[in-house]
């Protein structure tokens, strides 16, 4: 029997990793419609044909490729609709000049990701409730989680990365991420020999002094100095210890004297067993 392929054990890892947090956070339910947010991007092809895989294996739930088209200067809009027809997938393209917006109102040399992410989001979150979708799929991969972890600890003061799973703050909308557990050079090695045909950011990728770039920066020099520290850190986001740190909201710290008594006492013989 021939050894697997480079191309087959990477394609089997991402399978692997987005089996595990499908089925660790009930990403994929029965009777879903999943709309997968396609940006052009490696990671929104990548997820969409995990998703095809997927439906093989359980063939319960439906997909729909959605992408925002946000009229960005030279956008080559035939590529997807070409390869998404010929793909035979169940696909729909929204139209919504939102890089106009975001150029009119970002200040010279701010970051545009924020605005631009809002007003993308609030598109797509009306696209599902219009296509009646019961869950939107977005690409994040591990490397994502880490770094948001890294920006919101050093430039927002909190303990924060990107959930698998959430719930929109309106209740109308559940938020997936099947690619958390996937590592980013295992999603670029996939797209090079699947041979996608990748869409460029005008917006983000312009700007070149993001923080989220530097941080990424930061990531790959540590794993260089130290190899697997990605792993431990992100090891670290499962292993959570409340009462070890200050978040009183989390742990009920005034309790403490009075949840130590009743330990106590629960550990304290009973009257009976000193009867002779």
């Amino acid at each position: 029997m021939p050894l697997p392929s480079p191309e087959e054990k990477n394609t089997n890892r991402l399978r692997k990793s987005f089996w595990e947090a499908v089925e660790e956070f009930d990403l994929i339910e029965p009777g879903d419609k999943i709309m997968v947010c396609l940006s052009g991007g490696k990671d929104s092809y990548t997820m969409l044909d995990l998703f095809i895989h997927a439906q093989t294996v359980r063939k319960n739930f439906e997909i729909i490729a959605v992408n925002l088209d946000q009229k960005q200067p030279d956008y080559p809009e035939h590529i997807l609709p070409e390869y998404l027809t010929k793909l035979g997938v169940n696909f729909r393209i929204v139209e919504k000049d939102t890089y106009s917006i975001v150029i009119d109102k970002t200040p010279a040399g701010k970051t545009m990701c924020s605005l631009c992410s809002r007003l993308r989001r609030g598109s797509l979150y009306a696209t599902a409730e219009e296509l009646g979708a019961t869950k939107i799929a977005l690409g994040h991969h591990r490397e994502d989680v880490l770094e948001t972890f890294f920006l919101n600890l050093f430039f927002s003061g909190k303990m924060e990365a990107m959930p698998a799973k959430y719930r929109t703050d309106d209740g109308k909308h559940v938020v997936i991420r099947p690619l958390v557990y996937c590592k980013e050079n295992e999603i670029a090695e996939y797209a090079i020999y699947k041979n996608f045909p990748i869409i460029p950011c005008n917006l983000c990728g312009s700007q070149e002094n993001m923080q989220r770039k530097i941080t990424k920066k930061m990531l790959a020099d540590w794993e260089l100095q130290y190899p697997n520290r990605k792993e431990v850190i992100y090891n670290a986001l499962k292993n959570i210890s409340p009462s070890h740190l200050y978040d009183r909201d989390l742990y009920d710290f005034n309790a403490l004297e009075h949840r130590i008594e009743a330990l106590n006492q629960k550990a304290a013989p009973k009257a009976e067993e000193y009867i002779p």
